[in-house]
């Protein structure tokens, strides 16, 4: 029998790799896609991958109950990934009563719908590095206190518990991946890694002629989207559900990941790099650096892709695009 997943925010960069990955696999892949009346469903990220008309996608919103409970019922599906979420930490401030509804109630309401039509699937939830915010330990394991620091990470925190407590309550095969941050060229323009390696491809074409951040010297530990989706479905494969940290182990600055792209396209960072004071966030994140000895562990999971290596694919895929 064909296994069958469902992926919420399949649109999205992880959900985009992960379809791939499935794909390869052997699954039906169904998608999870929030249309509204101004345009279709972006299918942007399915279309680099090439994967477009394999992935069947489902109209469905995590704000509506109803229809989650009837996706459960007509797919029926074997695996569900719930990648979707409001998930650009920045936008939280503005809007952090959309990010509660969606990011952290969004949760709940697959979460009923799986335990109500299809409590046998086995679940993944998204959770997020940013909930340990302000951290406890130098570096972050799966029993590290958390200490969100944005309305995001609230809401991604709310979303990891709730997780656990349908595990303990109702017997559901729910993991959580709490994923450090991993880029691609896939990864929207609003973050980081993708902010840095679109302008310096402009620059490098003429397009344009400064990059503006924020604090610079942040770190984060940075992996690739690929190897992150890999360690997902490695999860929902093991016999027991659990929380797993996903992360490389190894931290670097703004500044740093910064001199990577520069440096790829020739060019010197300090002639182009401007600090804008209004680019800070109310209450920062300094350094986030996980500890990935658990999912090494318990199913061997080991990120392939180093940093460099993901800087320059995306600093080449930007070039392409705009060239």
């Amino acid at each position: 029998m064909t296994k069958k997943a469902l992926i919420t925010g399949v649109t999205g960069q992880d959900g985009a790799y992960l379809a791939e990955l499935l794909l390869k696999n052997g699954y039906e892949v169904h998608g999870l896609a929030r249309r509204s009346s101004s345009s279709d469903v972006n299918l942007s990220r399915l279309q680099w991958l090439g994967i477009e008309r394999d992935v069947r996608i489902v109209d469905g919103n995590l704000l509506d109950l109803s229809g989650l409970i009837r996706t459960m019922r007509d797919v029926k599906p074997d695996e569900i990934y719930n990648l979707a979420a409001q998930s650009f930490v920045k936008s939280s401030w503005q809007q952090p009563i959309l990010t509660g509804q969606v990011t952290a109630l969004g949760v709940t309401n697959v979460l009923e719908a799986v335990r109500l039509e299809k409590p046998d699937a086995r679940f993944y939830q998204a959770s997020s590095s940013e909930m340990y915010g302000l951290i406890q330990e130098p570096m972050q394991s799966e029993t590290t206190p958390f200490y969100p620091r944005s309305p995001y990470a609230v809401a991604k925190l709310y979303g990891h518990w709730l997780t656990v407590n349908y595990r303990e309550s109702y017997g559901l095969h729910a993991s959580s991946g709490i994923l450090f941050n991993h880029e691609s060229p896939l990864r929207g323009i609003e973050f980081v890694t993708r902010k840095v390696t679109d302008a310096v491809a402009r620059i490098k074409l003429g397009l344009a002629k400064e990059l503006r951040l924020g604090n610079i010297d942040a770190k984060r530990d940075w992996g690739h989207s690929k190897d992150y989706v890999r360690a997902m479905w490695l999860m929902l494969q093991q016999d027991v559900p659990d929380d797993y940290v996903i992360a490389t182990g190894r931290t670097t600055t703004v500044r740093d990941m910064c001199a990577i792209a520069f440096r790829h396209a020739g060019l010197s960072m300090d002639d182009h790099l401007v600090i804008d004071p209004d680019l800070f966030r109310p209450a920062e994140v300094d350094v986030l650096l996980g500890n990935p000895q658990k999912a090494r562990d318990r199913f061997g999971w080991e990120p392939k892709i180093g940093l460099e290596e993901m800087i320059v694919e995306m600093v080449d895929a930007d070039l392409k695009r705009l060239s």
